[in-house]
């Protein structure tokens, strides 16, 4: 997949940069979103961000701006929202869509809002995208499809029983992928993302992610909650692998990747326990008041997997992927963000970072 041992990540950014294309990023003004839009128009690329603002936030569309060449074009809009669908898709050569209800304990607590936007959304998105005949569908999956199998480590086409509503709506959007492409012949490419984090995750709100909330405590002096002994185990994911894997999905020769699922994790497990000392030792070098910090520890929570590590052979084989970054540079590389986000003259991005209140982290 690639020439003379250079990543072929390097390749990809090379063509895109010779032969830009359009791209419809939904959930753009989320986390993972903002961060696609911000590497794309960084290669020039022409860029449509389509966005309802549920759970994504305006500010992390400041500042976006493109390369020579590329542009941003902005749509405010529900992926329910069949013309909504249809003003973002026009011209688009590439979808990837990452517009989601996440949570596990969101979606115990009203798995109807978590059907409408992750099932309901998915399929009118993925009509339209085919009505569009748009050249490819890249589609965020999620490492929670593999529910209560225990193998590890996970592999593609071994899952287990749905642990949860979200799960069941994330696994509904693969059966409806799967099915466009035998059917319709539409290039989809699914991505099970394994707890991804970085820059620009809200540390805040009753269902914040556990690493965000954690940085955003420990700066705060607010205490840190780990639910179970902290033995948990998961196979945590910085958010540039992330982006690594979707440019590569979008680019790909179809045989072997249409129609097909691939992990995306770094393929190493680290405990809540390794994770949260990491945090509290990388936070007190800006803030040595979090030095001596513990945790709290409370009850496991419904709908939690035990451990979790993902095999990333398939992704390595059939897209060329590669993790640029190890948990534990991933984790330096966000505090340094927050930490500066924190200071008065950081950027905008988190001018609202503050504790977290009750809730859970996704994992």
């Amino acid at each position: 997949m690639a020439v003379s041992g250079r990543p072929r990540i390097r390749e990809v950014e090379d063509e895109l940069r010779a032969s830009p294309r359009t791209w419809l990023v939904t959930g753009a003004a989320g986390f993972i979103g903002s961060n696609l839009c911000e590497r794309l128009l960084g290669l020039g690329q022409r860029v449509v961000g389509l966005d309802n603002f549920a759970t994504g936030r305006r500010v992390n569309l400041a500042g976006l701006a493109p390369a020579p060449g590329g542009s941003f074009r902005f749509v405010e809009g529900d992926i329910c929202d069949r013309d909504a669908c249809d003003d973002a898709l026009a011209g688009v050569d590439v979808v990837l869509h990452q517009a989601a209800l996440g949570s596990v304990p969101r979606s115990i607590a009203d798995p109807l809002a978590t059907h409408r936007a992750n099932v309901d959304g998915f399929l009118t998105l993925l009509v339209a995208a085919r009505d569009a005949e748009v050249g490819r569908f890249v589609y965020a999956a999620s490492s929670s499809t593999y529910g209560d199998h225990p193998g590890l480590p996970k592999v593609e086409d071994q899952i287990g029983r749905a642990l949860s509503p979200y799960a069941v709506s994330k696994h509904a959007g693969e059966l409806y992928a799967a099915v466009f492409h035998r059917v319709y012949g539409t290039d989809t490419v699914g991505l099970r993302y394994f707890n991804v984090f970085g820059p620009r995750q809200d540390p805040a709100g009753p269902y914040a992610a556990v690493i965000p909330r954690w940085i955003g405590n420990l700066f705060e002096g607010a205490p840190c909650r780990i639910h179970g002994d902290g033995e948990t185990s998961r196979d945590f994911c910085f958010v540039e692998n992330v982006l690594q894997a979707n440019l590569l999905a979008g680019t790909a020769p179809a045989a072997g990747v249409a129609g097909e699922v691939f992990n995306v994790a770094c393929g190493e497990q680290a405990t809540l326990n390794q994770v949260y000392a990491a945090i509290r030792g990388l936070v007190a070098a800006h803030h040595p008041a979090a030095a001596g910090a513990a945790p709290e520890y409370a009850d496991f929570r419904p709908g939690d997997v035990r451990h979790s590590l993902a095999d990333i052979s398939k992704a390595r084989r059939a897209l060329g992927y590669e993790p640029s970054h190890t948990v534990e540079r991933g984790l330096a590389e966000a505090v340094a963000w927050y930490a500066g986000a924190l200071q008065d003259d950081g950027p905008a991005e988190v001018a609202a970072l503050a504790p977290a209140g009750e809730g859970a982290g996704r994992f």
